[in-house]
């Protein structure tokens, strides 16, 4: 009689399936690298939620014609009163947001100006551009 056992177990490893995952760990480390970006810059971005929450908010637009408009206002406001028209728009809130709206083809100096103004007075800013 034969008592032998038809199934044979094979001793050896086999390694097929560790080199396939391995080699997926490899392919998602490579791709997910290339969207870290390593020159980002040190920036507080504003936080988004589910709700929407209004908030009063003062905001600034430059044209490209160089004129500045504050809260929706027709009128353009003179570059040297920025400063004192900000504050006043600003007097009664807590803390302060401005949002910049900056037409394309806008110089980048009259930007900074506005963020510097907006900085001196401790407001925060945020740049308002339009979505893709």
């Amino acid at each position: 009689m034969n008592f032998r056992g038809r199934n044979k177990i094979n001793p050896q490893f086999n390694m097929s399936s560790m080199t396939d995952i391995v080699f997926l760990l490899l392919i998602f480390f490579m791709i997910t690298s290339t969207l870290v970006t390593t020159s980002a810059l040190d920036i507080i971005l504003p936080k988004a939620s589910g709700k929407t929450v209004n908030k009063k908010n003062t905001s600034i637009t430059i044209k490209k014609n160089l004129r500045f408009y504050l809260n929706d206002n027709k009128s353009s406001t003179p570059e040297a009163r920025i400063a004192s028209e900000l504050k006043a728009s600003v007097a009664d809130l807590k803390n302060p947001v401005l949002v910049i709206r900056a037409e394309e083809g806008v110089p980048i100096e009259k930007v900074v100006m506005v963020m510097d103004i907006a900085n001196r007075n401790k407001y925060k800013v945020i740049l308002a551009v339009r979505p893709k």
